[in-house]
C-alpha cells in the first residue's frame, strides 16, 4: 500500500488524484482509493484539513493531488444581502461549516438548518457539489476564548482575551 506523507507546496507534476469529501478531508490518518484504483494510506500531520487542489508526496516520492468530492450541500440564497446576511449569522451563531460565495452560502445538508432557513426567508437548494468551507477567522476553525486557557494563565491578571 502507497504511503502519502506530507503536504507539498507548488509541485512539478501529479501522478495521481484522490477526491475526498469535506468530512474525510478532516481526517490525518486515512485509507483512501487513488483515481488510478490505487490503495493508499493518508498519514499526515494531525490537525490539518484538506483541500481541493492541495499535494500530497508518498514515501515513493509520488504526488497526489486531492480533489474536493461532491457531497450533499444546501445552497442559500437570497432576495436582498440583509436576508442572506441574516442567514449567515443564525449559521454562523451555531457553528455550521459554511463555504460563503458571492451571494449565496453553502452547508452540508441537514434538515433542521433547512427548515430554519426556510423560516428566515431564504432560498434553499438541494444538491450534490463540492464543499469547501471557511477555515475560520484563525486558520484552524472554530475557536473560544476557553481554548487558550493555558496560554493566559501565563499572561498578567487583566490581559485574558474575552471572545
Amino acid at each position: 500500500m502507497l504511503n502519502i506523507v506530507e503536504r507539498i507546496d507548488n509541485p512539478s507534476r501529479i501522478d495521481d488524484y484522490v477526491a475526498l469529501p469535506f468530512d474525510l478531508r478532516k481526517k490525518s490518518r486515512l485509507r483512501v482509493t487513488l483515481q488510478s484504483g490505487e490503495e493508499a494510506a493518508l498519514l499526515l500531520e494531525r490537525g490539518s484539513i484538506l483541500r481541493g487542489g492541495d499535494c500530497l508526496r508518498a514515501e515513493d516520492g509520488r504526488i497526489v493531488q486531492v480533489q474536493a468530492a461532491g457531497q450533499p450541500v444546501t445552497d442559500v440564497t437570497a432576495s436582498s444581502p440583509q436576508a442572506l446576511t441574516r442567514a449567515a449569522y443564525h449559521l454562523g451563531n451555531r457553528h455550521v461549516p459554511l463555504q460563503v460565495g458571492d451571494g449565496w452560502l453553502r452547508l452540508e445538508q441537514d434538515h433542521v438548518l433547512k427548515d430554519m432557513l426556510i423560516g428566515l426567508g431564504v432560498c434553499v437548494a438541494d444538491l450534490h457539489a463540492p464543499f469547501e468551507p471557511e477555515a475560520g477567522a484563525y486558520g484552524g476553525g472554530h475557536r473560544h476564548h476557553h481554548d487558550d486557557d493555558i496560554v493566559n494563565l501565563r499572561q498578567p491578571p487583566g490581559m485574558r482575551r474575552h471572545g
